[in-house]
């Protein structure tokens, strides 16, 4: 992790680039934890082939995915690629919720521990950094921290019927 490296997101591209490049790094860095975080996760490009497959070169049974969102519905709906991801790994992804938070406070970030960060800071305007900084993953990894531990389980992989 550097001391400086740090980058602005500028756009809709970028952010959806700055998503792509954290998967493919903590791919190849064998990351063993990446943390999705976002009120609905409506513009991610979880559907995008090349997310998945970022996400199966990265997943291994000692590995998680802790993924936290304060509705999940557009998920269910917009991401039929990530969803059945999802179901496959299911053993390694953790999807949490805290229902009473207002969706304005929930961040928007990916976090590969020991990696980067990339975190939205205006959804309207598409504006953010990518930061490898030690500062910057502290503060990433208590803000995650505080949400999980309101937080309960929710989307489930499958869902039984009667």
């Amino acid at each position: 992790m550097s001391g400086d490296a740090n980058s602005p997101i500028a756009s809709r591209a970028d952010f959806h680039d700055a998503i792509r490049d954290a998967l493919a790094q903590a791919g190849d860095a064998g990351a063993k934890e990446i943390c999705f975080v976002d009120p609905n996760f409506h513009d991610w490009p979880l559907n995008d082939p090349g997310v998945i497959a970022s996400l199966s070169h990265w997943a291994s049974s000692h590995r998680r995915l802790v993924v936290f969102a304060q509705n999940f519905d557009d998920v269910a709906r917009r991401f039929p690629r990530f969803v059945e991801w999802r179901r496959q790994w299911s053993h390694i992804v953790q999807c949490r919720t805290d229902q009473e938070i207002e969706a304005e406070d929930v961040p928007t970030l990916v976090f590969v521990p020991g990696r980067v960060c990339v975190r939205l800071l205006d959804r309207v305007h598409y504006r953010g950094t990518v930061s490898a900084t030690a500062v910057d993953h502290v503060a990433c990894r208590e803000e995650i921290d505080a949400l999980l531990q309101r937080s309960i389980e929710a989307f489930p992989a499958t869902t039984l019927g009667l």
